[in-house]
């Protein structure tokens, strides 16, 4: 990636944690700008111009194109790097397991943690979700357990965006 872009996230996120690895790790150059969602600074007049879902993480290039949810930015912020499996086969396990993290991981353990660790005082209203939450979380949790228990990393070639990609949240699980 060549271009300088603004890369809005919010501090606690799996998910933006996610993207700040991606950065680092490629030692990329952008802005970073942090927003805080639990006082709504995602709902402001002036975010909503740049992201009228008022989600982040959030990546801004400097051509003003914007784009968002997660795993879409992580790929876009690796493109070109060895974080991008290079074999046909290994790029569409990334993917599957990028979709996986975003649809049995993240949406179990990220309430999970958010009204436990975050927001302690709002989980009473929560708690009839909890057992939900926490049963598809551990399946989810085992699932890739078993999966890298014969392996080092999360596709059949080497360290990739999807093993980021699965660390946001499962480095964070205990937490919820």
């Amino acid at each position: 990636m060549s271009q300088l872009a603004t890369l809005y996230l919010t501090p606690g996120s799996g998910n933006s944690y996610n993207r700040m690895l991606v950065k680092h790790q490629l030692a990329l150059t952008l802005e970073v700008k942090l927003l805080n969602v639990l006082v709504g600074e995602t709902r402001r007049p002036e975010f909503l111009k740049i992201n009228p879902l008022g989600v982040v993480p959030y990546l801004v290039l400097a051509n003003g194109t914007g784009l968002g949810e997660s795993n879409a930015l992580a790929w876009y912020l690796a493109e070109g790097s060895a974080l991008i499996p290079s074999q046909p086969l290994h790029r569409a396990q990334a993917v599957q397991w990028m979709i996986f993290e975003q649809t049995s991981l993240e949406p179990n353990i990220s309430p999970a943690r958010f009204f436990t660790l975050v927001v302690p005082d709002q989980r009473s209203a929560h708690e009839a979700e909890f057992p939900g939450w926490l049963e598809r979380g551990n399946k989810a949790l085992a699932r890739l357990n078993a999966h890298l228990t014969q392996r080092q990393y999360i596709t059949d070639g080497d360290y990739s965006v999807a093993d980021i990609a699965v660390y946001g949240y499962t480095h964070m699980a205990e937490q919820g």
